[in-house]
């Protein structure tokens, strides 16, 4: 019985074509990517100087109850001292005045004068305390008024930096992005570039359709069927001779 074989056949262009792409994408289907190549904090902009030393600021401000003895006068104790001096030499200038109108009245040396001198003095010395106390009071109040001027100056320096920073790290982070797309795409070309040609290919390969082919075998001869049974031509003799001594 003839046997026949059908086969489709493509151009050797085809073909070859067609073997190269497998030859390339099997290997890329096997192929484990490394994602640490263009993935992780190697592409991350860390925080920078600016912003790390407006952080820094920004924990030591401090506004506490004792910020404002860093501001006090060094000269106030001296400026205290010499209101004092000037408050005692008027006070002995009115004692002075008081003395001279008893001895002139008559009273110079009696009770009514040490009265007089007592209120005199009670009263200088409460003038001279309230005197002291409005210096110390004024300095205190100048020395928290500079030191809430400073505390806002620190913030706006500190919020400054860390806006310059801020920007700085953008700066940064925009060349390890760009970086991180090249690394990217250095990763992918293969499978990027095998994306692009292989539909290419196909649609060319679909404009060149298969060639069908026929190859009819014809069937074995009589001689081919008894060596496929595996009888030889010494085989065939053998048995020629056995027959004629059976029947000579």
């Amino acid at each position: 019985m003839a046997i026949t074989e059908t086969r489709q056949l493509r151009e050797p262009f085809i073909e070859a074509a067609g073997m190269g792409i497998t030859d390339v994408g099997i290997p890329l289907l096997k192929q484990q990517l490394d994602p640490t190549k263009f993935t992780g904090s190697q592409f991350v902009a860390p925080e920078s100087q600016l912003e790390e030393q407006a952080r820094t600021a920004a924990t030591g401000m401090s506004t506490g109850p004792d910020a404002y003895k860093d501001f006090l006068s060094p000269y106030q104790r001296e400026v205290i001292d010499t209101s004092l001096a000037a408050l005692d030499r008027e006070q002995q200038k009115g004692i002075a005045s008081l003395r001279q109108r008893a001895a002139q009245a008559g009273a110079f040396g009696g009770g009514r004068e040490a009265a007089m001198l007592g209120e005199y003095q009670a009263a200088g010395d409460i003038q001279r305390a309230l005197a002291e106390a409005q210096i110390r009071q004024q300095g205190f109040q100048q020395a928290r008024q500079d030191s809430l001027q400073d505390l806002q100056a620190q913030q706006g320096l500190a919020g400054f930096q860390s806006q310059l920073g801020a920007q700085q790290r953008g700066l940064a982070q925009a060349g390890l992005t760009a970086d991180q797309q090249q690394a990217r795409e250095v990763a992918l070309e293969p499978f990027t570039r095998l994306g692009l040609v292989a539909p290419q290919l196909a649609s060319v390969i679909g404009g060149f359709p298969a060639q069908t082919t026929q190859t009819t075998t014809p069937p074995p001869s009589f001689g081919q069927q008894l060596l496929g049974l595996g009888i030889g031509a010494a085989g065939l003799t053998g048995a020629a001779k056995g027959f004629g001594k059976l029947f000579g």
